[in-house]
């Protein structure tokens, strides 16, 4: 059974940084493409960044795009994300999956940005 389980979520101030980890099991990880999605309170689901399993190549939504970076550590089947100059439109609830053919989501990480 597949098991996302993301972490690393909280409160930080506009300009700050945050790294947020999801630990994936029950699948070859470091074959697969992830990704980190967003969902803010009202708004639909939305894809900000992707990482494939080899390479490993990665690509990122407009919005993120310079200030957050993703990675992963296929030895500890961990995809990071690190968010870097945040704004208060980064807040959401932050989740990790598969890119293509997603599995049963996880609890999410919930990033607020404020002052």
């Amino acid at each position: 059974q597949v098991q996302l389980v993301e972490s690393g979520g909280g409160l930080v101030q506009p300009g700050g940084s945050l790294t947020l980890s999801c630990v994936v099991s029950g699948i070859s990880f470091g074959i697969v493409a992830m990704g980190w999605y967003r969902q803010a309170q009202g708004k639909q689901r939305e894809l900000v960044a992707t990482i494939t399993g080899t390479g490993p190549h990665t690509n990122y939504a407009d919005s993120v795009k310079g200030r957050f970076t993703i990675s992963r550590d296929n030895a500890k089947n961990t995809v990071y994300l690190q968010m870097n100059n945040v704004k208060p439109e980064d807040t959401a609830v932050y989740y990790c999956n598969r890119v293509i053919g997603n599995f049963e989501w996880g609890q999410g990480t919930q990033v607020t940005v404020s002052s």
